[in-house]
């Protein structure tokens, strides 16, 4: 008989999901990989289906057959609504007696503070804002990108730098080197090819966030019209983050702000530098930290904060996943 397993921590993104199986006293008993959790895409069953085969794999390797808490941090549970859906799909598994979801933005913010207090901003594909009090208030965004008032993220970066570089070209904008970096990464040598080749899908439409590493190159050279659009992504990163610790009444309180997501764990020096300097003018109490570690840490610790689990079993399972 092996030690009873307490929680099931899920972080589920649209590229890959991470499970992990906690005991009571917070040994980490088996952890697994899966595809990606894309219940827009291919529906709410076939999408959870993923989730089971990963589910399976650790329950199977841990030796267990459900557990205590299932906390799930999932991509695309982006509204109450949708959490609630989600999470009578995953009840229906019977993998756990109690069951809570939450968009994954907040896996990433719990993965990076002791406590759960806090505010984190993710910038990966898209961009999101979440913060939590200890009194259990949580501040959040809809997160849907321009129709939500949204604007960054590496999509959003990358069109957003062809929409200039485009423009530099046929002379309707002014210049900018992007016109010829942007191109240059696909082999062409002029935007009208570039755009010919997006537009007949000669370069299919998932390479386009492998423009944002140019855009950020290019502003590192000096190019004004880039700089530009990295200073006004950091604009936008401070501004959600000052919302949601006004929100959340945090902003006359050292608070942790964790920057996390692909864009932000890059740590360009122009983008790095200009949050901290917006953050320190209107949230001067505000704690600026790039978050690295993996998400289902903080899955697994939002799961054992529902449990009631003390300071040492949070320790185990942090020090497990550094």
């Amino acid at each position: 008989m092996g030690m009873t397993a307490c929680v099931l921590a899920v972080d589920a993104g649209n590229s890959k999901t991470d499970v992990a199986v906690v005991a009571a006293d917070g040994t980490v008993l088996a952890t697994a990989r899966g595809g990606g959790f894309r219940p827009p895409v291919v529906g709410v069953e076939p999408a959870v289906d993923t989730l089971a085969e990963a589910v399976g794999h650790a329950f199977a390797a841990a030796g267990v057959v459900s557990v205590d808490q299932v906390f799930a941090c999932l991509a695309n549970a982006d509204f109450p609504v949708e959490e609630e859906q989600l999470a009578a799909a995953l009840h229906a598994r019977a993998w756990g007696t109690g069951v809570e979801v939450r968009n994954d933005t907040f896996a990433i913010l719990r993965a990076g503070v002791t406590e759960p207090r806090g505010v984190a901003v993710v910038c990966g594909a898209g961009i999101n804002c979440v913060g939590m009090h200890p009194d259990g208030r949580t501040a959040r965004f809809p997160a849907l990108g321009r129709i939500s008032g949204d604007w960054g993220g590496g999509w959003g970066l990358a069109e957003e730098a062809l929409w200039h570089a485009a423009r530099a070209e046929d002379g309707r904008g002014g210049p900018t080197a992007l016109a010829r970096t942007l191109p240059a990464h696909f082999g062409h040598d002029s935007m009208y090819a570039l755009i010919e080749a997006m537009h007949l899908d000669h370069i299919e439409h998932a390479r386009r966030h492998e423009l944002t590493p140019v855009l950020f190159a290019t502003a590192a050279d000096g190019d004004p019209v880039a700089r530009a659009i990295v200073d006004r992504l950091a604009d936008e990163v401070a501004a959600m983050a000052t919302v949601a610790l006004a929100r959340l009444g945090l902003l006359d309180e050292e608070t942790p702000v964790l920057l996390g997501g692909g864009v932000l764990a890059a740590r360009h020096p122009q983008l790095d530098d200009r949050i901290r300097e917006v953050l320190a003018a209107r949230a001067p109490k505000a704690v600026p930290r790039v978050v690295t570690a993996r998400p289902v840490l903080g899955a697994a610790l939002l799961g054992l904060d529902r449990v009631g689990a003390g300071a040492e079993v949070h320790a185990r399972v942090r020090a497990y996943f550094a």
